[in-house]
């Protein structure tokens, strides 16, 4: 159908017949590219001439544009420009992609490409036509840009096909433009600039969008000023910045050219996103964002959703960016805001075994070349399985199968492997505890709720005698006396709530006899460490130093004392040489 249009059109007979195998296959494949075909010729022509549907240099490609944008004279041309720009290379690549003339990887980087270059010509004309009309504005050093962020799958240079893309503005300094009658502040000119850069990337026009644009990213989200300056980013950072805005900067990129301010700016982030320590309160941070997902996919089932749904692209995302908070502070060639050198880097530094990473990369290009193929049938930002024939039909020819069905079993082996590996991911200490024994479950209750003596030696009535438990429940009470005339903080407290029960249930595993003299040589350990939480979360953290600590003052009050005085020797327990030999 599509084909008979195009013959009755303005394309010119002999060139349609010349071209007609290469332009069928892909009427077949895209409404979209059938689409530009229809409704811009002179696209569609110049993606024929320059054989763009079979490779291209997109470095040159993009500079030829920014080159001949930059003549561009007005506001509109400036608009229609960008529009035509995308759809000509977007459907190019969706034909190299839907032809399987090139990697995943390559497409993946190609569309980042182009969007780098889509937003930097837009930002470079606009803030030249501001300068002309407001000034330039000024700082200690001269001229100031601004610097824009691209997050998410754009920072780390994999953006998909049909996508919207999360952007934060910065500038250096407060000060004013250079106008020489009428100045005005630095934040009003970069405000209006980056009205006027939304507008012109998010607006729909005839020709279409660039792209969608979301800010929410941005410090105090959709409350927030649209451009904040570099003090001001840094304070919201160090006093107000929360664990998922550290998760989300990880992909964090200055689109910008190199420049003194764009390493100013990465001074700013770097030690917000990582910490130089062993960060195990990150940790729980992750917890919850993982138990948020979790919850996500239960409450709105999403299945056939290969990003969102179980062993979906997000669970590998999160899965080496979770590893990156935790050991990107000391390693710090695992920061990195690309997946793929991230995933590698885990499995060489055995933190994660080689064979689990060389899987769970070819599942993840897997489900992006799915991903890609989906969007690139409308340039529509989906992840659901199609359910009509059709589209079936060629999912399964663009991945290289048969027919659908052995796709969609091929696609559940690939979800059900990231999704394992996914349930892996910083599991809780107590789970295995709270599945196989109802002790753990118990000594938690006995540790955080305000129970009555009485009740307390119901609790552990299976593991002691009256006695014993009346005795426990004495010391416990005192020692919650003593937490109370001293301030720990929130996140201390946090801590010891998951901590005490723990050592309480493993007390209670390893020494049932010596509980009563056991108990006032932990609590000893344990107090002198309350001000200092790295230490709780280490014996919270690993269970097996934790089980050491027990079996040490069990021991020895000698050894008890020396622990309680240089708790540094904590550390100690922690190496898997010594871990290795209390086998």
């Amino acid at each position: 159908e599509n084909w008979q249009k195009l013959q009755g059109s303005d394309y010119p007979a002999e060139w349609l017949n010349q071209h007609q195998n290469a332009i069928t296959e892909i009427l077949g494949l895209s409404p979209f590219v059938a689409e530009v075909a229809l409704t811009k010729p002179d696209v569609f022509t110049r993606i024929v001439m320059h054989q763009w549907h079979k490779q291209v240099d997109i470095d040159q490609v993009c500079s030829e544009f920014t080159a001949r944008l930059a003549e561009t004279d007005s506001e509109e041309k400036l608009l229609a420009a960008l529009r035509l720009f995308r759809a000509e290379q977007m459907a190019a690549l969706a034909w190299r992609d839907l032809t399987n003339r090139q990697t995943i990887q390559t497409s993946l980087s190609q569309t980042s490409k182009l969007a780098d270059t889509l937003i930097m010509a837009a930002y470079n004309w606009l803030y030249q036509a501001h300068s002309a009309r407001y000034g330039v504005p000024q700082g200690p050093d001269g001229p100031q840009p601004m610097l824009i962020l691209g997050m998410g799958k754009l920072g780390g240079k994999e953006l998909n096909f049909s996508s919207d893309i999360d952007l934060i503005f910065s500038y250096p300094y407060k000060g004013e433009t250079d106008h020489p009658r009428k100045p005005i502040e630095n934040q009003q000119f970069f405000t209006k600039l980056a009205q006027r850069l939304i507008a012109a990337l998010n607006k729909t026009t005839p020709l279409g969008q660039v792209f969608r644009v979301d800010m929410r990213l941005r410090p105090f989200g959709d409350s927030g000023p649209l451009v904040a300056h570099f003090g001001a980013l840094e304070d919201y950072y160090q006093d107000q910045g929360r664990q998922w805005e550290r998760y989300a900067m990880i992909k964090a990129r200055i689109l910008n050219p190199e420049s003194h301010y764009a390493s100013q700016l990465e001074a700013i982030l770097a030690p917000f996103i990582y910490r130089r320590y062993l960060d195990f309160t990150t940790i729980d941070a992750i917890r919850d964002m993982k138990r948020l997902i979790s919850k996500e996919l239960r409450r709105r089932r999403l299945t056939g959703n290969i990003k969102l749904g179980a062993g979906g692209i997000r669970e590998v995302e999160f899965f080496a960016q979770s590893f990156q908070l935790i050991h990107g502070g000391r390693e710090t060639t695992l920061q990195s805001r690309e997946l793929h050198p991230v995933l590698t880097r885990l499995a060489e530094l055995q933190i994660i075994e080689p064979q689990a990473i060389s899987q769970l990369l070819e599942d993840y290009y897997f489900l992006r070349k799915a991903e890609h193929t989906l969007q690139q049938f409308n340039d529509e930002q989906t992840q659901l399985l199609p359910d009509n024939n059709w589209t079936q039909a060629v999912i399964a020819k663009v991945m290289a199968f048969s027919e659908y069905q052995a796709f969609l079993t091929t696609l559940t082996n690939v979800m059900d492997r990231v999704h394992d590996q996914f349930n892996q991911l910083v599991s809780e200490p107590g789970d295995e505890q709270q599945e196989q024994d109802s002790l753990f479950s118990r000594c938690k209750d006995a540790w955080l709720l305000n129970v009555s003596e009485c009740e307390f030696c119901d609790l552990l009535s299976d593991t002691l005698d009256e006695g014993s438990a009346q005795a426990l429940f004495e010391q416990l009470r005192d020692f919650k006396g003593q937490l109370s005339r001293h301030r720990i903080g929130q996140r201390g407290e946090d801590t010891l709530g998951k901590l005490m029960p723990e050592m309480i249930y493993y007390m209670l595993r390893q020494c049932p006899t010596n509980i009563t003299q056991l108990l006032p040589r932990l609590i000893s350990v344990i107090g002198a460490i309350t001000g200092r939480t790295t230490y709780l979360d280490l014996l919270h953290e690993n269970p097996d130093v934790l089980k050491q600590l027990i079996k040490l003052c069990a021991r020895s009050a000698w050894i008890t004392e020396q622990i309680r005085s240089f708790p540094l020797l904590l550390d100690e327990l922690l190496t898997p040489l010594y871990l290795q030999q209390q086998q």
